[in-house]
């Protein structure tokens, strides 16, 4: 479900249980994001979830009761695809536990606000499956050695050690959710039509190695210039 206020978009993650996400649901937040990104009007997008949970993951009970696994993991890389293509500001608003493929989402977006009791990571080496798809963001988000101390475990990180880790920005009570979220995406905005260029590069330059990522910036900063 999206919804537009005031110029921010906001995407709500919906399903079975603590919103177990489906091939359905996904492409449906897929669908979201990529309009919401097409919206003049709209200059940041929130991601939140329904009810008091933030998202449980993939929907195991489905897959177990005939669903396609790679059919659902294949969805998964395709919503996550999406986040470091889009030219909008993206916050994560964490208002309860993002487990599993939801840590990935968090992960995902470029600035995350959780409440004080949310849980945040993947569970998957609990039950004796490795995240094998959801740990990607998790990794670039946070760096490998991080990212293992709860993937390795299976035990997700509390909110603080999440924002200790880099994975959640600030830790807010439920009822100041939405102002640092809104605070943080009017900061964001100021940007203007820089942000369009700016936030796909900033992802793309992350995964170049030192150098290259100089020249390729630099390539890009003339860009910026170019009338002709």
């Amino acid at each position: 479900m999206a919804e537009t206020d005031d110029g921010i978009a906001h995407v709500t993650l919906e399903g079975a249980g603590r919103n177990l996400l489906n091939p359905q649901n996904m492409a449906a937040t897929v669908e979201a994001l990529r309009r919401a990104d097409d919206d003049s009007d709209v200059t940041g997008i929130v991601v939140t979830g329904a009810g008091d949970a933030f998202c449980g993951g993939l929907d195991v009970e489905a897959i177990r009761a005939g669903g396609d696994p790679v059919e659902f993991a294949g969805s998964l890389v395709e919503l996550l695809k999406v986040f470091p293509r889009l030219t909008k500001p993206v916050v994560a608003r964490v208002n309860g536990d993002a487990l599993a493929s939801g840590a990935s989402i968090v992960a995902a977006c470029d600035f995350a606000v959780a409440v004080p009791t949310a849980r945040v990571g993947t569970v998957e080496v609990s039950i004796g499956i490795w995240p094998m798809v959801a740990q990607v963001p998790l990794i670039q988000r946070v760096g490998a050695r991080a990212a293992m101390e709860n993937i390795g475990s299976g035990e997700p990180f509390t909110a603080e050690r999440a924002r200790e880790v880099g994975l959640v920005n600030v830790i807010a009570e439920a009822s100041d959710l939405d102002d640092v979220v809104s605070t943080w995406l009017r900061n964001a905005a100021r940007g203007g039509a820089a942000v369009a260029a700016g936030r796909p590069a900033f992802y793309e330059l992350a995964e170049l190695p030192y150098a290259e990522a100089l020249d390729s910036a630099l390539d890009r900063f003339a860009a910026m210039f170019d009338t002709s």
